[in-house]
């Protein structure tokens, strides 16, 4: 019990010396889903359709079960996301590496809005229920991974800054332990995510396909 008053505080802690940082980076990511919102109404007719000839496939694969193998779903997950999120890290180990991190949090809010926005905006409330099942439970762990690891990049690029200009102290070695750690505990998440989507969200979306068609 005392333990978890320990890490409670350390977290909270965490957030408020981070605040200010914390709340860039959920702006950031909200402005990337607005974007992504506004992009699919600036497509053409023929570019709509093209995209929703091509979701209709998917769409009948859907409904009659022919998924890959819940395995390999798993792996193409779990490969997708740890590239993702281990070159952000990455990036936050160099100070000229902020910028790009910020751009590939921007790009996952753009790929959510834009998703959801063609989802709604071709298919009406069929299409929100959709994307309501198919998409916003992995995002719920997603979305709030990519900002506490965008927000612990850029504190650590801050520390190194820090250090090279020598405007104080700062215990870099300790810090990157602490940092490495991270990225083990973010792992767990990340595998929780895959597996949801490799064996739980096919049937999920398969069941919404057939209370849609009924």
């Amino acid at each position: 019990m005392k333990r978890m008053g320990v890490v409670q505080r350390t977290i909270m802690d965490h957030v408020e010396e981070h605040r200010s940082i914390y709340m860039f980076t959920t702006v950031l990511l909200i402005m990337g889903v607005i974007f992504g919102a506004i992009i699919v109404n600036s497509l053409s007719f023929s570019q709509k359709n093209d995209l929703y000839a091509y979701l209709s496939l998917f769409f009948g694969q859907v409904e009659q079960g022919e998924f890959a193998s819940s395995s390999a779903m798993f792996s193409q997950s779990l490969s997708h996301y740890s590239k993702y999120i281990g070159i952000m890290w990455l990036l936050g180990l160099s100070v000229i590496g902020l910028p790009i991190i910020f751009i590939l949090l921007f790009i996952k809010g753009l790929v959510v809005g834009f998703t959801v926005g063609f989802l709604v905006n071709q298919m009406g409330f069929d299409g929100f229920l959709l994307a309501f099942s198919s998409i916003l439970p992995q995002n719920i762990i997603l979305i709030p991974i990519f900002i506490i690891i965008t927000t612990v990049a850029t504190a650590f690029s801050i520390k190194i800054w820090r250090q090279i200009t020598r405007r104080g102290y700062e215990p870099i070695a300790q810090y990157f332990l602490s940092y490495a750690i991270f990225l083990v505990f973010v792992s767990v998440f990340v595998v929780i995510v895959s597996a949801y989507e490799a064996y739980v969200s096919p049937a999920v979306m398969k069941l919404v396909f057939q209370w849609i068609s009924s």
